[in-house]
């Protein structure tokens, strides 16, 4: 870059005037930092700072956090999706317990080492809340190194990573790690932004090798684009004598421990109908048919675009008789209950079924 020693003072100078009030800023708790740099994963952050404040009024220190049940967990982050963020949160927690006292980490390898924490977030609590001379590169930070020093290979991938990660050990400052970091993020969000940057403004124009040669539209260097998976599946909402059936899903996946709606998806020639009744069989046992088509919801994830095609269900032959709900064999889930429709928003589910039962809420579906 054109001016090693001006970028870093710019960038100060500027954070230190134009920093937004975010709550875990207002003190270097380890435990907050830790909490907000989870939840600021693939989350924007004005959602951030609303599940933020909600979550330290329910867990407002690793011992609260680790004495809970997942499922309080699991409900308190419905909504943020990404659930294996919660649970290894959860999981960190109750190691912290066991391991440290209920003491956070103080060093970079020890936080490290805690379940769900990355290089990243090793990097940006342990600068930010211990004070370490440490880096945090996230997408912010690779972005503005492309721009501001003209890092020609693919940032996100590992040539163009180890780069961009040498160039922000190069230029931190001794002692001022957090403040370094948290400048670099900010910037990233607020002025070098992926689309239509303000560069007019930028306070970094005159050290910007991006914008010295007229190509900052073409910084950061873009990796071949992952292809969207388009998937159809069918869920079916099971109602016997006024309960709703659920399960809660095997500890694995992206979804592990959520409760959910059984189905799955629909195979080439089948009809949505047919597939729940196929997919309910397959993991409950139970004789299941359609009573009525409730919802179509799509839903997008990072790879996929799921269309979920959901319906109300009854239980047929001798399975719907007797007064009491029948017991399942399940096969695709670890636990099972019969729900009063209003419980259900005790219970922590994926997206795509909140949204099925958001829409179910003010209609007679079980009439």
């Amino acid at each position: 870059m054109s001016d090693v020693s001006a970028f870093v003072p710019l960038l100060l100078d500027w954070f230190a005037a134009n920093k937004r009030d975010l709550p875990w800023r207002r003190c270097r708790d380890p435990y907050a930092v830790w909490v907000s740099e989870i939840m600021a994963q693939q989350t924007q952050m004005d959602r951030v700072v609303v599940y933020f404040d909600r979550f330290m009024d329910r867990f407002p220190d690793v011992a609260a956090l680790a004495a809970a049940t997942e499922d309080a967990v699991l409900k308190a982050w419905e909504g943020l999706g990404y659930y294996s963020r919660a649970r290894n949160l959860h999981a960190a927690a109750r190691r912290i317990m066991a391991d440290h006292g209920g003491a956070f980490p103080t060093t970079f390898p020890a936080v490290r080492a805690l379940p769900g924490v990355g290089a990243y977030t090793a990097g940006a609590v342990a600068s930010m809340a211990l004070g370490l001379d440490e880096v945090a590169v996230d997408a912010n930070v690779l972005r503005v190194l492309a721009r501001v020093c003209d890092i020609d290979a693919p940032v996100k991938e590992p040539a163009g990573r180890a780069r961009a990660e040498a160039l922000a050990r190069e230029l931190l400052p001794p002692g001022r790690a957090g403040d370094f970091n948290e400048a670099l993020m900010e910037f990233g969000a607020l002025v070098c932004r992926p689309k239509n940057p303000d560069c007019a403004r930028c306070p970094l124009g005159g050290v910007c090798q991006a914008r010295h040669l007229g190509i900052v539209a073409d910084r950061p260097v873009l990796s071949k684009s992952k292809d969207i998976t388009p998937l159809f599946v069918a869920t079916g909402v099971l109602v016997h004598h006024g309960k709703v059936f659920i399960q809660k899903r095997l500890p694995a996946g992206a979804w592990g421990n959520l409760w959910e709606f059984p189905g799955g998806r629909i195979e080439e020639g089948e009809t949505p109908e047919a597939a729940i009744v196929r997919e309910f069989r397959e993991e409950t046992d139970f004789p299941t048919a359609v009573s009525a088509k409730l919802a179509v919801i799509r839903h997008g994830y990072t790879t996929y675009r799921v269309t979920l095609h959901c319906f109300l269900l009854c239980l047929t032959n001798g399975a719907r008789h007797g007064a009491t709900q029948p017991e399942p064999t399940l096969t695709a889930a670890q636990e099972s209950l019969w729900v009063a429709p209003e419980a259900l928003a005790r219970f922590a589910f994926p997206a795509g079924h909140r949204k099925l039962i958001d829409r179910m809420a003010n209609s007679l579906w079980l009439s």
